[in-house]
């Protein structure tokens, strides 16, 4: 209910009153809704957020020793040891990749590449040095967990476009 403020002289709610008190209830309701909509938008985009979120956690990021290898363990007690050359000729830099689809190099003459170090990346990802110089392209979680699970395939892949465009692993 629309309680107007009071005169102190007639204590009865003029017409002025009314309507000052009546828009100040309709901007509150607008301000009211507006906020509400502006939290579920909130929600709304976190829960997309929380439902893009990596699949599984890591809880070992190792190079071995002859830095031909990184393994990478997750709180799924999964773990997968990802050799130098894959990670090089994978890397998910645009320099591999490309910006679209169709600009993906096939990157040829990688088999002695070495990691020289590894560098965090927030909290979401590491960047990777190899001996080649290449240092571009952050190795997000997501990234290994996916690579981890399907690198048969992705190995396979790889060999055959190496083989179709006339390129060997070196």
């Amino acid at each position: 209910m629309i309680q107007p403020a009071l005169t102190s002289q007639s204590q009865k709610p003029s017409i002025a009153n009314l309507l000052s008190a009546f828009h100040k209830q309709v901007t509150m309701d607008r301000l009211g809704l507006a906020r509400r909509c502006f939290i579920a938008n909130a929600l709304i985009e976190r829960n997309k957020r929380n439902a893009t979120m990596t699949k599984a956690w890591p809880t070992e990021i190792r190079l071995k020793k002859d830095k031909k290898s990184l393994i990478v363990a997750f709180d799924d007690d999964s773990s997968y040891e990802f050799p130098a050359e894959f990670l090089r000729v994978t890397s998910p830099s645009a320099e591999v990749q490309g910006h679209h689809p169709s600009q993906k190099k096939t990157i040829g003459g990688k088999r002695d590449v070495e990691i020289m170090k590894v560098e965090p990346v927030g909290n979401y990802a590491v960047r990777l040095f190899f001996t080649d110089l290449h240092d571009s392209g952050y190795f997000t979680w997501d990234y290994f967990k996916n690579s981890g699970e399907a690198m048969d395939a992705i190995w396979a892949e790889y060999l055959k476009a190496l083989e179709a465009q006339g390129l060997d692993r070196g």
